[in-house]
């Protein structure tokens, strides 16, 4: 068992390091918002008053926080120079892939390890800890961060170099936020003709258009609840390294700037602290049900 530094205890953060200190590592986490430590010090853990203090003495460094800037300040102001030399650092977060290999570069310039492994599955992915975890960065690495993949993911998958994990889940979010515009729409169509809801989203479900999407949001949107467990605040981040890593590849995604504006839209009207399942309200204000 290891010596974990978790640095971010959020919505994701938190359930994540509660799960390795339950799978019997010896965890340490920083939050801003110390209450946010306090799931993980009822299991057991420790809470430190810095990133500085929680890596002194970790073997791994784990690391989920929202952007590209918060990244690069836990490894900039935090982590290098004061973790151990040789540690291994695996970030969570959901960035963008060329900071993503900068970062790596410059860890290693300094003797540490780096893996980028952003997760998919939300809340209920972490809380559950089954989430789909695509990781960039050397294989061997890879092999040694097996137990702490094992302990809060289900799918996961060494997928290429530095950045690789990034760009993965860059694709993951496109896919995740055309389907749930899909679903939005497709609600919005059945309740203008009466059709019973509940009974039509359990059997398309069944079908071809089944999706876990589908699976874990229908109830958010019949019931018109979206209490955040990915607010769209993040999924426009999101959308938005999508759109400047395909501007840079030189590809034309049409789907993925639309998607990009309808997060936009959401944000300005007010739902950006709201799970992402709530582009349905979007849909209802293009159809003129809105608030």
């Amino acid at each position: 068992m290891a010596r974990i530094a978790f640095i971010g205890l959020g919505i994701m953060g938190s359930p994540m390091a509660v799960h390795l200190q339950n799978a019997g590592h010896q965890v340490t986490g920083f939050n801003p918002s110390p209450e946010r430590a306090q799931p993980l010090v009822d299991a057991g853990g420790a809470r430190a008053e810095s990133t500085a203090e929680a890596v002194k003495d970790a073997e791994i460094i784990a690391i989920m926080v929202p952007d590209s800037p918060d990244v690069r300040d836990v490894l900039e102001n935090g982590v290098f120079g004061n973790a151990p030399q040789g540690a291994l650092i695996i970030d969570f977060s959901s960035i963008r892939p060329d900071v993503t290999a900068e970062l790596a570069a410059a860890a290693q310039a300094q003797g540490y390890r780096i893996l980028d492994a952003p997760v998919s599955g939300g809340e209920a992915g972490a809380v559950n800890a089954v989430l789909s975890i695509m990781v960039g960065g050397d294989a061997a690495d890879f092999a040694a961060a097996k137990d702490v993949f094992d302990a809060v993911g289900r799918t996961i998958i060494h997928v290429g170099p530095n950045g690789a994990g990034q760009t993965v889940k860059a694709a993951n979010q496109l896919i995740v936020a055309t389907h749930i515009q899909a679903v939005a729409e497709a609600l919005i169509f059945l309740e203008a003709y009466g059709v019973d809801t509940e009974a039509a989203m359990n059997v398309l479900g069944g079908g071809l258009a089944g999706s876990a999407v589908l699976e874990q949001k229908k109830n958010n949107m019949l019931t018109r609840s979206f209490q955040p467990g990915f607010r769209i605040d993040l999924h426009h981040k999101d959308m938005g390294i999508v759109s400047s890593a395909s501007r840079e590849a030189g590809v034309v995604l049409p789907v993925a700037s639309l998607m990009a504006e309808l997060m936009s839209s959401a944000r300005a009207n007010g739902d950006g602290g709201l799970d992402h399942s709530a582009l349905l309200r979007g849909v209802e204000r293009l159809s003129g049900k809105g608030e």
